[in-house]
């Protein structure tokens, strides 16, 4: 006791399950999404399921190319090993220890097997910016400042700008032109979604192509990472590697889905036009085309001189 009053300590840091721009992106899409559903049911015959193919397919595509952005899985590893918890103490837990390697930088997960060990909760997630505009190093000297964990501060120490692994220039500059070709697809893509509403059906489709062609440019600007050798990450007596995680293989699916649609429509605007058209709801009415005009007037004296 201070003066009778109870002294005050900041709670410990909870690992963050979720990342708020994420949610936010999310929630944006979905309610387009939801939206879209509303006026569904005004929508006639086999048409509402052209639309809501197209629609769903559409905002899918733009949300994965937003969203990306902000996740830390580009990259990611685990490993499971007894390590020293706190520096200049002998004391070893066991923890399973998490890199994620994303756009905007470096998420390091410690997880205690159980969670509550040596009288605390082990269960950390720190993330670490290398975007342009942050400062990597300052992050990381702040994090020796609050005591953070000796694994998430030695996992984290190998990707600063001092350390003789050398890799944080070539995992800041590849994600940083990774990061800007997403940018730039997500702008096409809208391009593309304008041109079919206009509707210029076929140069959406190729719109839709070059919305691939930059999604995949994203995925060899940050595979242009592997080239620099990375250094061991020993955890104990395990090694920690990493391998591309969920956001670069869900982005290359739907780069690849870009590039089925675009081709499909590309295809079908010379081959079949009337499908395509049937697809977007673009057909003309047939009866008003054959409809019978109710009442005719001639003149016979044209009629009588066979005009």
């Amino acid at each position: 006791l201070f003066d009778g009053v109870y002294p005050f300590y900041p709670q410990q840091r909870k690992a963050a399950a979720f990342s708020i721009s994420t949610i936010i992106v999310i929630v944006v899409f979905l309610t387009l999404a939801c939206s879209f559903l509303l006026i569904v049911p005004g929508i006639r015959g086999r048409a509402r399921l052209y639309w809501t193919l197209r629609v769903l397919l559409s905002l899918f595509v733009g949300v994965v190319t937003v969203v990306v952005q902000f996740t830390g899985d580009w990259e990611t590893g685990w490993v499971q090993a007894n390590t020293s918890y706190k520096s200049f103490s002998p004391v070893q837990v066991n923890a399973d220890v998490g890199l994620h390697i994303g756009l905007a930088g470096v998420n390091v997960t410690l997880r205690g097997n159980p969670v509550k060990q040596i009288n605390e909760t082990i269960n950390y997630n720190e993330h670490f910016p290398w975007n342009f505009g942050a400062d990597y190093d300052r992050s990381y000297s702040e994090g020796l400042e609050k005591g953070l964990p000796s694994p998430i501060l030695y996992v984290a120490e190998k990707f600063s700008t001092q350390s003789p692994c050398a890799v944080h220039r070539q995992y800041r500059i590849a994600s940083h032109y990774a990061s800007a070709t997403l940018w730039v697809a997500f702008c096409t893509w809208i391009i593309s979604n304008i041109l079919f509403s206009m509707p210029v059906l076929v140069y959406g489709g190729y719109m839709l192509l070059v919305t691939g062609a930059f999604m995949i440019f994203s995925l060899l600007s940050f595979s242009t990472v592997r080239n620099s050798p990375m250094c061991l990450i020993q955890i104990g007596t395990a090694t920690l590697h990493v391998s591309y995680g969920g956001s670069f293989w869900l982005m290359l699916a739907i780069g690849l889905l870009c590039f089925v649609a675009g081709i499909a429509i590309v295809a079908m605007h010379h081959l079949n036009l009337d499908l395509l058209k049937a697809f977007f709801d673009l057909r003309e009415d047939k009866a008003e085309e054959y409809q019978e005009m109710p009442e005719v007037f001639v003149n016979p004296h044209f009629v009588s001189k066979g005009l």
